[in-house]
């Protein structure tokens, strides 16, 4: 019998041997109703049906029960069943809900809708109150499909994603998971989870990412959080954003009146819901949520659709109404390829509490039980609080079997076999050999990589080759990387070869070790302000070269691991010998009249005299980077951080250079940095950073060894780095003294822009930013930077447009940059 066949039979022998009590969900016209909320009456013992219309429900008291079958749009129905013996199988018929639209009544000229509002408004701090604090069982699956998936995307190999695509269609499930876990929860934003049970299809290791972490989705807060806050329907503010109309009431199995009220966004273009919400007359509670989030209102333009659907249960014991079943469905494209897929959420055995201990949150949020992602197949048909689907079920067999024999080492060491064939154009295009199986490769870059070529003035065109070797162990997270890299300018006509090893332990508290060493060019300010891609196209069309580099011989070697939770620190050694290089082409495309300026930083016209003298110098080093509140998931293989939104992060560093060839070129350096970024509500997210350093004892030091700050004088901006400047001169402001920049920018994400008609149709975000530094013997240098962000068309919204003014005792300049997100 094929395998395959035999396992799948096993599976469906598994459901119904487990399942307690299990049944269909139909219409009255036969068809299947997906996520049907059903639970014991007056209890929180509850679970939902699957898109086939299928429920099981893990019971196993012998007493008879009343089992409520809840979904929005159709009339609730009860039913009482015998448990004498299991399983027990309860199938049933929804109706479709009979609306009363009599009783809907302008009250002078206004819906009535908008009173239910008003009193939703009024009680939604009352009725948020009484769910604040609670433990419960809570259950989550994912599954993630693509659809025309192109065989190759920018030229690059995509291949069947390890036997996720049909060949033919281009078309599968290319993630599919669950969890089972125990929850503790205080609103906003407490959480306390551990996992029971992790499963992911084709993945033996088995740890899902699918968590309550950020499924909280509290439409009784003002903000509702998808990485971009989302206005709710019953925020204080939602008549400045929405329209509201009863459209419909009913009656539920409690006698409770049940308003049906249509959401609709006043401007269409701001970060709105749109759909369906039901309110419970007199408590004014949520009954319900069927709610639609168009990707462009979010700005996520590659997001087409989410619809989010919550169910909310009444207990008659604990009189609340509490949400049982949560359901999110996406759709997305880009380039003809499609993705879909659905988050479900499962809440049951609900505990709620007035206080928890006062140790019950800490910082670790999430962790794993021993063994949890090695849960047998009878452990989740007895457990899973929504039976699996058809597709789902043939995809955990599929993945699965996939999965085993892709990793085995015969099949591995067949696909190495095939692929590790040496071809003669690889001497060109570059080569690698593998071991899958154990896990390494070696390979040689080639000398065709066009983006590994760039052109300057002192080595002309350059290219870039070389060997690397890397090992690494998923299990406990070593990883090993070797790489060399060979330089050659032709213009100045020399070989310059480094490399480097480095070693990560773990990724627990990321320990890691490198050295490095040999013969390459830097630039002098080592944050690289100007991309080599940049320049290049600045030197070869505008004959603008604004990269300024020496040559260094250098060793250095470093250390750094996480010491405690939020507390990174790192250690080094590096030696340098230091040699000035000079331009050795005047080659352009156009501008073949003109001179370049020279490789002097602060000397354009010097083409003769070095900027500085050949020297050696030996620096030590000691830094730390401190996140307060960072909080984490603990994983057997790996600690994932979680940044805390309302904490900075703070950074130190301590240079030392103790030995030199010249001894002015001694020095002390400190500094320290403080980055903070902020959503406020719907009006944008705000960054800052400000930075302050000291030299000590530096008068004399090499001009290499001085502060250098992130100028801009391309207009253009890539990489649009909070700690950088877009109209300053690299080199002008250089110190080796003291100084304070600051740096402030705020995106509104459409808060302003999205209030103007017709302008609001464009999509674009107002930016605006300020930026100072201040170094001694100078006035404070200023810009202040003003422009539109997600400019673009349809999908593609990428380019960003700001007008800039700088001061300095006075006016200075101003002029406008362009910047390119990816």
């Amino acid at each position: 019998m094929n395998n395959n066949l035999y396992t799948l039979i096993l599976c469906f022998f598994s459901i119904s041997f487990f399942a307690q009590i299990k049944g269909s969900i139909t219409d009255n016209k036969g068809q299947p109703l997906a996520f049907v909320s059903v639970y014991i009456e007056n209890t929180y013992t509850g679970t939902t049906s699957n898109e086939n219309g299928n429920y099981e429900l893990n019971y196993s008291d012998k007493k008879n029960i009343t089992l409520i079958y809840q979904y929005l749009g159709y009339k609730t129905q009860k039913k009482t069943i015998s448990t004498d013996t299991f399983p027990v199988i309860s199938n049933v018929t929804l109706l479709e809900e009979s609306y009363n639209l009599t009783e809907i009544v302008l009250t002078n000229g206004e819906n009535p809708a908008n009173q239910i509002i008003r009193n939703v408004l009024k009680f939604k701090k009352i009725n948020s109150s009484k769910t604040d604090k609670f433990e419960a069982d809570f259950y989550s699956r994912g599954i993630f499909r693509v659809k025309n998936l192109p065989k190759k995307i920018m030229g690059q190999q995509i291949g069947d994603m390890d036997g996720d695509i049909d060949s033919l269609t281009r078309s599968g499930v290319i993630y599919l998971s669950e969890t089972v876990s125990k929850i503790k929860v205080q609103k906003p934003d407490k959480l306390k989870e551990i996992i029971v049970a992790s499963k992911t299809a084709g993945d033996s290791k088995g740890f899902s990412y699918n968590t309550a972490l950020n499924t909280n989705y509290d439409f009784y807060e003002n903000y509702v959080d998808f990485d971009f806050n989302m206005v709710s329907p019953i925020a204080d503010n939602a008549f400045n954003y929405y329209k509201f109309k009863l459209e419909s009431t009913f009656y539920d199995d409690n006698n409770n009146l049940i308003n049906k009220i249509l959401v609709t966004p006043k401007r269409d273009k701001e970060p709105v819901f749109e759909g369906y919400i039901f309110i419970v007359e007199d408590s004014w509670a949520i009954y319900g949520v069927d709610l639609d989030i168009k990707g462009y209102r979010m700005q996520e333009p590659i997001l087409e659709n989410m619809k989010l659907q919550q169910n909310f249960s009444f207990n008659k014991v604990t009189n609340l109404w509490v949400k049982n079943v949560q359901s999110l469905d996406f759709s997305a494209g880009i380039f003809g390829i499609g993705f879909t897929g659905k988050f479900t959420h499962v809440f049951s055995n609900y505990v709620f509490k007035e206080e928890f201990a006062s140790k019950t949150f800490g910082k670790e949020v999430i962790s794993f039980e021993e063994k949890a992602n090695k849960k047998e197949d009878s452990y989740w048909t007895s457990n899973r609080q929504v039976p699996l689907s058809n597709e789902e079920t043939v995809t955990y067999v599929r993945k699965d079997s996939i999965s085993k024999l892709r990793n085995s080492k015969p099949f591995l060491d067949s696909l190495d076999t095939k692929n590790n064939k040496f071809k003669l154009f690889d001497l060109i295009n570059g080569y690698t050999f593998k071991n899958s199986f154990k896990n390494w490769s070696l390979s040689y870059k080639g000398i065709s990589d066009i983006m590994s070529t760039s052109f300057n003035t002192v080595q002309g065109y350059n290219f870039n080759t070389g060997f690397s070797f890397s090992r690494s162990n998923d299990d406990n997270g070593k990883k090993t990387f070797i790489n060399s890299n060979f330089n050659y300018g032709l213009s100045d006509d020399k070989l310059r070869v480094s490399g480097s090893f480095n070693h990560r332990f773990n990724l627990q508290n990321f320990a890691s070790f490198s050295i490095s060493g040999g013969v390459d060019v830097a630039q002098f300010n080592n944050e690289e302000p100007i991309s080599k891609f940049l320049n290049s196209i600045s030197t070869l069309f505008f004959k603008n070269n604004f990269i300024k580099i020496y040559e260094k011989k250098f060793a250095q070697v470093s250390y750094g691991q996480e010491v405690t939770n939020g507390l990174y620190m790192s250690t080094g050694l590096i030696y340098e010998k230091r040699k000035s290089v000079f331009n050795t082409t005047n080659y352009t495309l156009i501008k073949k009249d003109d001179v370049y300026t020279s490789n002097d930083p602060l000397q354009p016209l010097n083409n003769t005299s070095a900027p500085f003298n050949e020297h050696h110098i030996i620096k030590g080093q000691v830094s730390a980077r401190v996140r307060f509140g960072q909080k984490y998931i603990s994983r057997p293989d790996r600690k994932i951080t979680l940044q805390d939104a309302d904490f900075p992060t703070l950074y130190f560093n301590y240079q030392k250079a103790f030995s030199a060839s010249n001894e002015n070129y001694k020095y002390d350096f400190i500094s320290a940095s403080i980055t903070y970024n902020k959503t406020l509500s719907n009006k944008g997210s705000f960054r800052s950073m400000i930075h302050a350093g000291m030299f000590f004892n530096a008068d004399q030091i090499s001009f290499v060894d001085y502060k250098h700050f992130n100028g801009n004088q391309t207009h253009i901006n890539i990489d649009r780095k909070i700690n950088s400047f877009s109209i300053l001169p690299y080199y002008t402001s250089s110190t080796n003294d003291g100084f304070i920049e600051t740096h402030l920018d705020h995106n509104f994400k459409g808060f302003i822009m999205n209030k103007i008609p017709l302008l609001n149709k464009l999509q674009w975000n107002l930016v605006s930013g300020f930026h100072q530094l201040n170094v001694p013997n100078y006035k404070p240098y200023q810009e202040f930077n003003v422009g539109f962000d997600n400019i673009g068309f349809g999908k593609f919204r990428i380019l960003r447009i700001d007008y800039v003014r700088s001061y300095q005792n006075g006016y200075q300049g101003d002029g406008f940059m362009f910047g390119l997100k990816f």
